[in-house]
């Protein structure tokens, strides 16, 4: 472990000749971790074909290694070096989305450390759409096996200050290219089957990829809890706040009447709520995570509301749900996993 990490300044015009991305390089290729931002959330990044620096991954977010994680590239260079072949569906969603938030499960060639892959026969590869991300992937020359860079089951980072409070003293250095984009991870297709599944929700949405597409299919695990989940990221408990949290399906009086039940009780509550329920409720603890009416801000937002709340602060976490269409459905996937309970109308 590293007993203070360092925190390169924020970049403005990142390139990989700049100082700082020289250095961030130089420790990846000594074995080490840094954090980077992309266009999604922040990234934990080592050598991924190196199984002793993916290790260290594991280690700083105390994750467990039967997880595989997701590569990042510069260029498709490093696709080839790393999987047996790019099917036609692969190339013509790499030409329309990349650099992007679309990580595509492809058939290893076994160059990846087998702790990138979880022992899998494939492997799950995107291009950020953050020029910070590009600069470190050029200047490091090697693909980046990079999960979110916070501690395991925590909302994943949106800020270099997210990245620092969960990791400070457990990884080598944080480039800062703050606040990221989308706001939440990449949408994982696989793209190994005859018709090509989605095996998580992101910023890349089933309607953007059915304009591609003939068809898409969705992953059963995602609705299902009795499937076990195929895609980086989605096996174990995610994304939740320190207090519990609360997810409530219903008009926005259903809501006001949880929200007085539980005040009645006594419980500190803390509310995150769209901009056209933040209206309708006359209360303290709350925070605005955007409009119903433009769900990419929600999805901007979510993770750092999350994190606002703290346990010493209050008992509980109410948030209202939000229409699963478009990058609805990755919102309400990430809501479903950090949430311990659900109130809905019938």
């Amino acid at each position: 472990m590293s007993k203070e990490t360092l925190m390169w300044k924020k970049l403005n015009n990142p390139t990989e000749s700049h100082s700082s991305i020289i250095e961030a390089a130089r420790l990846l290729s000594h074995q080490k971790v840094v954090a980077f931002p992309t266009e999604t959330v922040y990234g934990l990044g080592a050598d991924a074909t190196d199984e002793s620096a993916v290790q260290h991954i594991f280690e700083a977010k105390g994750r467990p290694s039967d997880n595989p994680l997701i590569v990042h590239v510069a260029n498709e260079d490093q696709v080839k070096e790393l999987v047996s072949e790019i099917p036609p569906v692969a190339k013509k969603l790499m030409d329309e989305f990349w650099p992007g938030a679309l990580t595509l499960v492809l058939k290893s060639n076994g160059v990846a450390a087998s702790n990138v892959t979880a022992g899998l026969s494939t492997i799950g590869i995107r291009m950020p759409d953050h020029p910070l991300a590009l600069a470190l992937l050029r200047a490091t020359g090697k693909p980046l096996a990079a999960p979110s860079a916070n501690r395991s089951g925590k909302p994943s980072p949106t800020t270099a200050q997210h990245v620092y409070q969960d990791l400070n003293g457990r990884i080598a250095g944080i480039l800062d290219g703050g606040p990221t984009g989308v706001g939440l991870e990449s949408t994982v297709l696989d793209c190994t089957t005859e018709i090509p599944v989605i095996l998580r929700p992101g910023g890349i949405t089933k309607e953007d990829l059915e304009e591609i597409l003939p068809q898409v299919m969705v992953d059963p695990a995602l609705a299902d809890e009795q499937h076990q989940p195929k895609s980086p990221g989605m096996k174990y408990t995610h994304y939740a706040p320190e207090a519990p949290l609360w997810l409530i399906d219903g008009e926005d009086e259903f809501f006001q009447r949880q929200l007085n039940h539980l005040i009645e009780d006594g419980k500190r509550v803390g509310v995150i709520a769209s901009d056209q329920l933040a209206e309708k409720l006359d209360y303290e603890f709350l925070i605005r995570c955007g409009s119903r009416n433009h769900l990419s801000q929600v999805a901007e937002r979510l993770y750092g509301a999350l994190r606002e709340y703290k346990k010493a602060d209050i008992d509980v976490i109410l948030c209202e749900s939000f229409p699963e269409t478009g990058v609805g459905a990755a919102i309400m996937n990430r809501l479903n996993k950090a949430a311990v309970k659900k109130i809905q109308t019938y």
